[in-house]
């Protein structure tokens, strides 16, 4: 009998299951509290019940743990100077997305070489969130595999559906059962539509296949995720963060009838993936807020504790402490001085503890 089945499979080995990971690597009752109060206010900001600019900022990607923790720390005594005016939630980005080639983030391959211990990287992504959470700092991600978040998204206050996945209906049945607010950026093109039929699908309940606590296939139905926004980020035909691109947008989402908020990235396409051209493009999304713009409710960059990238090369060894191995970064000084700047421009918020339904 001719062989079917695994022509191009080298191995097929099994994964801890969730729960047992989670008990390995628990969430005490103070990170739960944590996670939950800041999704809270992330959802406030997205509803109109808190004013503060929403900004997730931080590595393009975790690659060293050790200088992520100092980032962590950092970021959380600065969290506290601006946090009348703004929330800050730090990227903290496990997975990459690639065009082609290249590395695929620290659960695909933590240890930088190409072995590819899964497990591991689960381990190290999981301990990490709560290093992070330990700082009282929020966590944000992007979700790339659908079977990850069942191993990080307790520890998880914000996601994101990247440009290159949110056309994907296997990720749009993944963020309407999400139990944080969900990002969905506009497509690579730099089209909207994608993104809001995104949203559509993932406020909306669905049934499909997932994986169980306990590691079966399974299959999920869900509520769906009511705390879905819309992203801007640019796209080939160049930045998508001016006055008319971003009215246009609020008016798409006004026409499907969605909430009319977006947030902004000053970075990828909005700055040309340059990061010395990430601050203006920053205050320029600030500025429109200040000015008037109440649909802006958000924004992200991208920061490290070195600015710009380093090629990764065949191991980590001889690597810039603190410098991004994916896009560019802004530096912590940079970083520092120009939210420091923006607090002084937008006005104290008066909140109001009102969540999505």
């Amino acid at each position: 009998m001719p062989r079917v089945t695994d022509l191009h499979v080298v191995t097929n080995t099994a994964l801890p299951a969730p729960q047992e990971m989670v008990r390995e690597i628990p969430r005490t009752e103070v990170h739960a509290e944590f996670v939950a109060k800041a999704r809270g206010e992330i959802e406030n900001i997205l509803s109109g019940n808190d004013e503060r600019l929403l900004v997730i900022v931080g590595p393009c990607s975790i690659h060293d743990l050790k200088a992520g923790r100092e980032y962590a720390e950092r970021l959380a005594t600065l969290a506290h100077e601006v946090r009348e005016r703004m929330l800050l939630v730090m990227r903290v980005y496990f997975e990459k997305p690639r065009t082609s080639l290249g590395w695929k983030g620290l659960i695909m391959d933590p240890h930088l070489d190409g072995t590819n211990d899964i497990p591991g990287g689960l381990r190290m992504a999981r301990t990490f969130l709560r290093d992070v959470l330990d700082c009282g700092v929020a966590t944000a991600t992007e979700m790339l595999d659908p079977i990850t978040p069942q191993y990080i998204a307790d520890l998880t206050c914000w996601s994101a559906i990247g440009a290159r996945t949110v056309e994907s209906q296997t990720h749009r049945q993944m963020a309407s059962g999400l139990s944080m607010p969900v990002g969905f950026k506009n497509a690579t093109s730099g089209a909207v539509l994608p993104a809001i039929n995104a949203i559509k699908a993932a406020t909306q309940p669905q049934t499909f296949l997932g994986i169980s606590e306990d590691g079966r296939a399974s299959v999920v139905n869900t509520t769906g995720n009511a705390a879905s926004h819309l992203i801007l980020r640019g796209g080939e035909d160049g930045p998508n963060f001016d006055a008319a691109s971003v009215s246009s947008a609020l008016a798409d989402l006004e026409k499907h009838k969605l909430p009319p908020v977006v947030m902004i990235d000053a970075s990828h396409a909005n700055c040309g993936k340059d990061c010395t051209r990430m601050p203006d493009s920053f205050r320029q999304i600030v500025r429109q807020r200040v000015t008037g713009t109440r649909g802006i409710i958000g924004a992200m960059l991208e920061s490290n504790l070195v600015a710009g990238a380093q090629t990764l090369g065949t191991s980590r060894e001889g690597l810039v402490y603190g410098q991004s191995i994916t896009d560019q970064c802004m530096d912590w000084e940079t970083t520092q001085e120009l939210l420091w700047e923006a607090a002084g421009c937008l006005p104290c918020s008066t909140i109001r503890q009102t969540v999505f339904a």
